[in-house]
């Protein structure tokens, strides 16, 4: 029997286990995910609350964890269909407003409270803003350190040549301007102006992100400096362009393909951050500027530098997160589809 607390974020799905049946052995939430890539119970328990009939095959999920020492709060494993991520932003802010709501951490009388967690990539903070009744009206997702890796890496895929940057933020994105791709080969009702990254193009657009990736795969760019753990591409973000609103902001809509082949209903946490590390590098988001990042479903997420750092920014990410249920899993040991199934 195991008890969750789903959340989404923009429109992502988030399940919380706050009390996992099974020991997540490591010292720290970085060797807690590495013991668990290698299989163990807890690989078992993220099947099944992952894969059908529990899951679905974009689901998103954390078990809580101790913090790696007196500075966080707790930590979290964080999982999804493939395995377990280094990061997730939208897990983030899913997690602080978790911890407030539920009493983990003590809603502060100004009206921010800051929870601290401890993820494999490090050490990150949601800023949980709650109106005078104590419910949340936004999340600060404030970022492990970020920086763009590389740009213009030519990557050849079934539709031509794709030129890609690579942007860390707590893990490594391939960011595409969807523009690259020839219109002609998507539905040609999406093709009307308003932009690619749309829901008549999905399909299209995982296949071009499951190549991208694989293209990447050989890359030295992809191997991280200082943890071999960290090192791979994640994810590739296709964006749309729009410019700047008539506020002063940059507008971009992305659609994220992560792990192998799954969708981020929003706009992507660590991959906000990641592209907002891309867009100052060169530039383009210039200080004090803020982006407003779209999914592919029309939710967004506002994002800024916090803070110029030696290589790289420390990145800000606002959203909003909503509970949405409180659910029991059970297993049936005549049953068996256990620990169940994935259909794409």
């Amino acid at each position: 029997m195991c008890t969750s607390v789903d959340f989404h974020t923009a429109g992502e799905p988030f399940r919380i286990v706050a009390d996992p049946p099974v020991a997540i052995p490591g010292s720290s939430v970085a060797e807690a995910r590495e013991r668990a890539v290698a299989g163990s119970a807890v690989d078992d328990l993220r099947r099944l609350l992952c894969f059908e009939p529990r899951g679905h095959a974009d689901m998103y999920g954390g078990f809580i964890t101790a913090a790696d020492d007196d500075g966080a709060d707790f930590g979290v494993l964080f999982w999804h269909k493939d395995g377990f991520s280094t990061a997730c932003g939208h897990g983030t802010m899913a997690l602080g407003a978790w911890a407030v709501t539920s009493g983990i951490v003590a809603v502060d009388p100004s009206g921010t409270t800051e929870v601290t967690i401890d993820v494999p990539s490090g050490r990150v903070h949601a800023q949980v803003h709650t109106d005078p009744q104590g419910r949340t009206t936004s999340v600060d997702f404030v970022n492990v350190p970020s920086r763009l890796v590389a740009s213009g890496i030519p990557v050849p895929t079934s539709w031509g040549p794709v030129s890609v940057d690579l942007a860390w933020g707590g893990a490594l994105y391939a960011l595409v301007d969807v523009a690259q791709l020839d219109a002609v080969q998507f539905d040609d009702a999406a093709v009307d102006g308003s932009g690619l990254v749309v829901p008549e193009n999905l399909t299209a657009l995982i296949a071009v992100g499951r190549e991208v990736k694989a293209g990447l795969a050989e890359n030295p760019h992809i191997v991280h400096p200082e943890d071999e753990r960290l090192s791979g591409v994640y994810g590739t973000i296709f964006v749309d362009r729009f410019g700047n609103l008539p506020t002063g902001e940059l507008h971009q809509r992305n659609v994220t393909i992560f792990a192998d082949g799954q969708v981020d209903r929003s706009p992507c946490g660590s991959g906000t951050a990641a592209r907002a590390a891309a867009l100052h590098a060169t530039g383009e988001l210039r200080p004090g500027q803020s982006l407003i990042h779209e999914s592919i479903v029309g939710t967004r997420f506002r994002a800024s530098v916090l803070e110029e750092i030696a290589d790289g920014v420390i990145p800000i990410v606002t959203g909003s997160a909503h509970r949405v249920a409180t659910s029991t899993f059970e297993t049936d040991p005549l049953d068996e589809l256990v620990p169940g199934f994935v259909l794409r």
